[in-house]
C-alpha cells in the first residue's frame, strides 16, 4: 500500500489544511501542493475534497477567505485561519492523539503477529 485510503483521513483533511495555514494565508494549489509533500506522497488530496473542505470549514468559521492576484497576474482565492480555526485545529490535535491510543491497543504487535490470507 504506497498511499493513505481517503476514508482512513477524511475526519482529518481540515486539519490538514488548518496545519498549512498556521503559516499564513495559501491558496488551493499551494496547500494541495503541501499535503503532498509532508504526507511524503502517501496521500493525495483531490480537488474537490480541498474545495468542499473549504467550503466547510469558511462556513464553521475556522477561515476567512479573500481574493488577491498572484504574481503573474491571475486572480486566487486566499485562504487565512482565523482564532478559531486555531481553536479547532488544537481540539483535532488532542483527539488525533487519543485516536491513535485507541487504535493502537488494536495494531500492537501487528509486525509480529502479521497475518496471511486464510489464516
Amino acid at each position: 500500500m504506497n498511499q493513505i485510503s481517503s476514508d482512513v483521513i477524511r475526519g482529518y483533511t481540515d486539519t490538514m489544511i488548518l496545519f498549512i495555514l498556521l503559516d499564513g494565508p495559501s491558496y488551493g494549489y499551494e496547500i494541495s501542493k503541501r499535503i503532498r509533500e509532508i504526507s511524503m506522497e502517501k496521500y493525495t488530496i483531490k480537488e474537490t475534497t480541498l474545495y468542499s473542505a473549504f467550503t466547510r470549514i469558511e462556513k464553521n468559521g475556522y477561515v476567512t477567505s479573500f481574493s488577491q492576484n498572484a504574481e503573474n497576474g491571475k486572480r486566487r482565492t486566499y485562504y487565512e485561519i482565523t482564532p478559531l480555526g486555531r481553536e479547532y485545529y488544537n481540539e483535532k490535535c488532542e483527539e488525533w492523539l487519543l485516536t491513535q491510543e485507541v487504535i493502537g491497543r488494536f495494531t500492537a504487535g501487528y509486525q509480529s503477529r502479521r497475518l496471511t490470507a486464510g489464516s
